[in-house]
């Protein structure tokens, strides 16, 4: 997985509402939660866990599926369980001296705060 990608999903369950979703459906387990369903657990308006919902669908954290008018969301546990992993890829490996900094920004990450300044 590429730092980018990481950071993005990782941004995403850094949201609290966000989180609890997550969580929420992986303990639900494959079959995932309907939409309804989630919002019961959650008590939040429809509009609010929709917005949270697309963050995370477009992340690839959560999938989506038509079942007649209900929809339900599924955890993507390897999505989630790559993410994590990259977290702890290098876990108590040390570092030799070439590994003391970190490595540049890329080009995207460079472009992306140009703009912003």
């Amino acid at each position: 997985m590429d730092i980018e990608t990481a950071a993005r999903r990782l941004a995403e369950l850094g949201n609290t509402t966000r989180l609890q979703i997550v969580r929420l459906l992986v303990r639900a387990g494959t079959e995932g939660l309907a939409i309804g369903e989630l919002q019961s657990h959650l008590g939040v308006p429809a509009s609010t866990l929709a917005f949270h919902l697309r963050g995370l669908v477009s992340a690839g954290l959560v999938a989506q599926r038509r079942q007649g008018r209900v929809v339900q969301c599924t955890p993507q546990y390897a999505a989630i369980d790559a993410t994590l992993a990259f977290v702890k890829e290098h876990c108590c490996a040390g570092f030799d001296d070439k590994q003391m900094h970190p490595p540049s920004a890329s080009a995207a990450t460079r472009r992306r705060r140009a703009r912003a300044a």
